[in-house]
């Protein structure tokens, strides 16, 4: 049996969480940061994110990506990251409703706009994880998860489904039938399977790109790979509206 770290995208994901930790080695919150202390946590904690390369309380950590409210949130995104993707990866972030939360931070931040080896090094980070949670059998956190963290990291479905296109093994297809078995609830009341929580990101284009590739790409590997009939007629459905969807005689009854 293959050892974990000796699996590929282990090893890209490895190397990819080695590079944050070099490329942003030294960072701090801005030295004018502040928050409330009745609603975030102390002056003690905040000195700590004004004090580069000390690690972070699992709580404190989680506060500190969690809150909307910094001044300059990337500083801070920056000054976290290594220990956050960490934790990300580790399935330790502890998200109060989804993983897309973690994704909302990463977009409040703008790390699309950091100069070019600071962008790059989280380009490559979130790509080396969605590979792995696709391809490694050992990945901890379930693959529509991380989809939906890097959806909302970076306000795009499409570099994600590309990938996924690219993967079609075994596992890979198991991963696709997975994600679509969680999102057809939802998707089926015209609504995304996750939350989208950055202002800029246009939710009802997101979903419409998702339910075209489910209707189009995923459909075709779904039935190739022997996902349910039933998994087939419900993202089947999706290419229906109103009366059309709900009456057809493989409606699952949902109720929303």
């Amino acid at each position: 049996m293959m050892h974990l770290a000796d699996h590929p995208a282990r090893r890209r994901l490895n190397a990819a969480l080695g590079n944050l930790a070099v490329t942003f080695r030294g960072m701090t919150a801005h030295p004018d940061e502040h928050n409330c202390e009745c609603h975030w946590g102390s002056a003690e904690e905040l000195s700590i994110l004004k004090t580069p390369d000390v690690e972070l309380e699992p709580d404190l950590l989680r506060r500190t990506w969690q809150a909307a409210d910094w001044t300059d949130h990337a500083a801070v995104l920056r000054r976290i990251l290594p220990q956050f993707a960490q934790a990300l990866v580790a399935g330790r972030a502890e998200p109060l409703f989804g993983l897309e939360e973690a994704g909302s931070s990463f977009a409040r931040g703008r790390w699309q706009q950091w100069p070019d080896h600071c962008a790059g090094s989280v380009r490559e980070f979130l790509h080396a994880w969605w590979e792995d949670s696709l391809t490694d059998p050992d990945a901890v956190v379930p693959a529509h998860q991380v989809f939906a963290m890097c959806v909302e990291a970076s306000g795009s479905v499409r570099p994600w489904l590309a990938v996924w296109e690219k993967q079609t093994g075994y596992l890979s297809d198991r991963r696709l039938a997975e994600a679509a078995a969680e999102w057809e609830y939802e998707l089926l009341g015209d609504s995304l399977p996750w939350n989208v929580g950055w202002y800029e990101h246009d939710e009802e284009e997101i979903r419409a790109e998702l339910v075209a590739w489910l209707l189009g790409h995923a459909a075709v590997r779904l039935r190739e790979s022997g996902a349910s009939a039933d998994l087939q007629h419900r993202i089947r459905l999706l290419e229906f509206t109103d009366e059309d969807r709900w009456t057809d005689q493989h409606w699952p009854g949902h109720r929303y």
